[in-house]
């Protein structure tokens, strides 16, 4: 049962994983094509705030609570981050975690960056008239 649910675990961390880093190319292509629900605040606001958790708790030198919670179900200790297993196991290239503490705090400011160039809109901010945030 445990081992199910470590797998669970995995498969959300990597779900976050995804969305995060395809999240962030998909906004600045959406602004220029018109996608809506790159522009959405939902979408925005949830992907600002998962890649600034990522980063600041790098930066805080925590562990990933999907990391520590799948170890803990699999009966191992902390270790590296899940990314960095992921990539050490699919690459098999091991980089220092100081790599991945720099890529996420990156990430934070680029998403933010991206908050800037391609603003979301709000039901208030929708334009175009009609119902806030329906989508055409």
């Amino acid at each position: 049962m445990n081992r199910l649910l470590a797998d669970g675990v995995l498969c959300a961390h990597l779900a976050l994983v995804l969305f995060i880093t395809l999240g962030l190319p998909a906004i600045p292509l959406g602004g220029l094509r018109g996608w809506r629900w790159v522009r959405s605040f939902r979408f925005r606001a949830a992907h600002l705030a998962a890649i600034s958790v990522v980063a600041a708790e790098a930066l805080a030198g925590i562990a990933c609570p999907l990391t520590v919670w799948e170890d803990a179900l699999r009966g191992r200790g902390g270790g590296d981050s899940f990314v960095a297993r992921l990539l050490h196991r699919v690459l098999f290239y091991d980089l220092p975690e100081w790599v991945f503490t720099t890529s996420y705090a990156m990430l934070a400011v680029a998403a933010l960056a991206l908050w800037r160039a391609v603003p979301p809109r709000t039901s208030r901010s929708s334009s175009g008239g009609g119902e806030g945030g329906a989508a055409s």
